[in-house]
């Protein structure tokens, strides 16, 4: 007996495929149970009721297990082990295992080694939270879109505006707009208005200012503000000459100026007045000053609250408009596909928009749960109907922006529980259609998605 057990052999280890499953599993965990935090050896043994000595062996990959614990690992994690995941110690050589796998460590090093197997699988599976890197495979283009702006930002004094609701693509979008512009050897400067102090939003002096000094840092340029400025001529027209004579004449290149989040603004209405005339007069004066033609804007923002604005001071209703549409179903079966899921058939696009439309964040959301096979397309659709599951935390999102604006919120109310077209007045529409929370189907106006109208109707069922 006791050399039979001697003998018993323990001779499997993960093949290259394997090992990208699990790890996109224990990922995909740790970002749904540990707030994104790394387990250790120990506590991922809990889950899997193993000793963090058999996973020092698992992660090794030169030091083989039995196909019992392999299966335990995987089904833990909710995974079915496949035939392709694993393969006989005993088959391969160990010098070409180690040169295929390049991870093997001794124990003693188990940490470095899960560090690193981490590392190698961060940003391929990383969580799709914010814009897509430029060397992300997961980056969709919406033709014309790209090659519109590519275009639009080569003409002097041009103005781009860039308009969606949250997590649609627009800081994406805008991050290759700069790289393009960089490789034509224009400046950048990229600004988000959220980063200016709300003291100096109350003050257009002070607002002025700061503005001012943040271009002139990102151009390299010395201030030099108490110097130039001139509190006697007034605090636009000191800005107007500091651009002008200051910060453009020293700069022989384009400077591609982005605001984004320009929506914080409009809190500070009389602020907006003004701010938004000066960019306007900026516009105005390109179209004979060769100067102020080396400044090219792009505004981007989501809420449609400049209406409020005259229509003669503001730069929104001139330049190139830009409006992020939805993913097509085309779109989302080759993201599908980029994610390595066979989704050519088309069932299993169709079935995620049903849920939530083309929404870009939401799909990728999905994507990144199913490729990690923590969860089923079947399973996701009945848990996100229940509970929201994992669009809870956007869901909250815009639940809170609605508890905000009670007035919107009790009409979104009524759409989500009409069972035909609701009329809803221009200013609601605009508001609700910044937010992201409705679409438009001819002269209908219904809730984006599914998961919206389900999601919402029960949040909202007291107010009506």
């Amino acid at each position: 007996m006791k050399q039979s057990n001697s003998r018993r052999k323990r001779g499997i280890v993960l093949t290259p495929a394997g090992l990208k499953r699990l790890q996109a599993a224990i990922l995909a965990l740790e970002t749904a149970k540990n707030n994104g935090d790394h387990f250790t050896l120990e506590q991922l043994g809990d889950r899997m009721n193993l000793s963090a000595k058999t996973l020092s062996r698992l992660w090794s990959l030169d030091v083989g297990v039995d196909q019992r614990t392999l299966r335990i690992c995987f089904s833990a994690l909710n995974l079915e082990l496949h035939r392709e995941d694993y393969t006989n110690l005993n088959e391969l050589d160990q010098t070409e295992t180690l040169s295929a796998h390049s991870l093997s460590l001794d124990s003693k090093d188990t940490d470095l080694l899960v560090s690193a197997q981490y590392k190698q699988f961060e940003h391929f599976w990383s969580y799709p939270d914010g814009l897509v890197p430029l060397d992300s495979p997961f980056y969709v283009e919406r033709p014309p879109i790209e090659e519109l702006v590519y275009r639009e930002i080569t003409q002097p004094g041009c103005v781009i505006r860039i308009r969606a609701p949250r997590h649609m693509g627009k800081s994406s979008l805008v991050l290759r707009l700069l790289a393009f512009a960089q490789m034509q050897g224009y400046c950048i400067v990229n600004l988000n208005c959220y980063q200016i102090d709300s003291e100096c939003l109350t003050n257009l002096n002070k607002l002025l200012r700061c503005f001012c000094w943040h271009v002139a840092r990102e151009l390299d340029i010395d201030p030099k503000l108490n110097k130039i400025w001139d509190d006697e001529i007034g605090s636009k027209l000191s800005c107007s000459f500091y651009f002008q004579s200051y910060l453009l004449k020293q700069i022989q290149n384009p400077v591609v100026l982005v605001l984004n989040e320009v929506d914080r603004f409009f809190e500070y209405p009389h602020i907006a007045q003004e701010f938004f005339a000066l960019l306007r007069s900026w516009c105005e004066e390109a179209q004979h000053s060769p100067n102020w033609q080396k400044l090219k804007l792009v505004v981007v923002y989501s809420t449609e609250e400049y209406v409020t604005l005259d229509i003669n001071r503001s730069p929104f209703n001139i330049g190139l408009p830009i409006r992020l549409p939805e993913f097509t179903q085309q779109q989302i079966q080759d993201l599908a596909e980029r994610h390595g899921l066979d989704w050519s058939n088309g069932e299993e696009s169709a079935q995620l928009m049903s849920l939530v439309g083309g929404h870009p964040a939401l799909i990728r959301i999905a994507l990144y749960y199913l490729c990690s096979q923590v969860i089923t397309l079947a399973e996701l659709i009945e848990d996100a109907i229940a509970n929201g599951s994992i669009y809870r935390h956007h869901l909250w999102q815009l639940w809170i922006q609605l508890q905000e604006k009670p007035a919107l919120a009790k009409t979104y109310a009524e759409l989500v529980k009409a069972d035909q077209s609701v009329s809803i007045n221009p200013i609601e529409t605009y508001k609700l259609d910044s937010l992201g929370l409705i679409r438009f189907e001819g002269d209908r106006i219904l809730p984006s998605c599914e998961l919206y109208r389900i999601y919402f109707k029960k949040q909202l069922s007291t107010i009506l």
